[in-house]
């Protein structure tokens, strides 16, 4: 996944950008001095949900009304290394409402989207210290992809075309145009298959209560730790043995899962020069009855990953 699938970060008013900072933990951090992706995210709730949505004049109104930014695709781009557990990262950010139109100029949908970027000093946690040590580097970056939707709301009035919050625009002019999932699934042509197609990882995983957040199902970031030891343990089977860390993963959601149901991962391995690349789906263990099933099955998330 090129860093051109990234959209492109909006110019925007003050008012929509903020700063945090991100502590991190042991687990955050790999042996090679790298900040795992799933400890990326906190910057864009540090720095956008805690610094200014929390604080926006809609923010209760939107829970008033039963209007809710549902995170619908996760990008997340890995940057440099080394880091320090005991060095915060600093988190900036942004958000902007959009909406997507059909051909015909009609208005599908409306979002809510958010870039963040984490910086922090180069350091080891354990000494000795790094060339440049101190020196400021990107660590990596984010982008969350919101669909504004009622979703305790019967199925027919979910869908929202026009918002009544202060501060926001009912119909935003900003345009966006979401990536389809057959684009993210789709290899570029420098990749080399090592799978001749997709297919079902050996084992299903059924999810816990300790894969649930208080939105009531399966935690988004669940799915890519998942997925990337789905793609780790295939690649071994494939002769791939040399250490390997995800350092770019899209997650496009399409519907939630809970505790207690069972999926399996479907996906498919590359190489693509130095790097490796995976995409796939997680899809219901009943999907896999049959052939014919699975090739119609409706996937929980698709992902896209890079791993160096």
């Amino acid at each position: 996944m090129p860093a051109s699938h990234f959209p492109a970060e909006p110019t925007v008013a003050d008012e929509q950008r903020g700063r945090g900072r991100v502590s991190l933990r042991y687990e955050d951090i790999a042996q090679d001095g790298r900040v795992a992706l799933g400890a990326m995210p906190q910057a864009i709730g540090e720095a956008v949900w805690r610094a200014l949505l929390s604080k926006h004049p809609a923010n209760a109104l939107m829970r008033e009304q039963g209007v809710l930014p549902i995170l619908s695709r996760l990008i997340i781009l890995g940057g440099e290394g080394p880091c320090s557990v005991d060095q915060p990262l600093e988190a900036s950010g942004c958000y902007e409402a959009s909406s997507s139109v059909s051909a015909s100029g009609e208005v599908e949908r409306l979002y809510l989207n958010m870039w963040a970027s984490l910086e922090g000093p180069r350091a080891n946690t354990y000494d000795p210290q790094p060339s440049r040590a101190g020196e400021l580097h990107r660590v990596g970056r984010v982008f969350g992809e919101h669909v504004f939707t009622r979703p305790f709301a019967p199925p027919a009035e979910r869908k929202v075309l026009r918002l009544a919050l202060p501060g926001l625009p009912e119909l935003p002019e900003a345009r966006y145009s979401p990536r389809p999932m057959l684009a993210l699934l789709t290899p570029p042509s420098s990749a080399v298959p090592l799978d001749a197609e997709p297919t079902p990882d050996t084992a299903s995983f059924v999810f816990g209560l300790a894969h649930t957040d208080s939105n009531q199902h399966v935690n988004s970031l669940v799915y890519p730790r998942l997925f990337e030891e789905a793609v780790v343990g295939r690649l071994a089977l494939r002769g791939v043995t040399r250490p390997a860390r995800a350092r770019e993963v899209e997650v496009l959601y399409r519907k939630p899962s809970f505790a207690g149901e069972q999926v399996r991962i479907v996906l498919r391995t590359f190489r693509d020069g130095a790097r490796y690349l995976a995409t796939g789906t997680f899809v219901s263990e009943t999907a896999l009855a049959t052939p014919e099933t699975l090739a119609t099955a409706a996937p929980r998330c698709a992902v896209r990953m890079v791993l160096a």
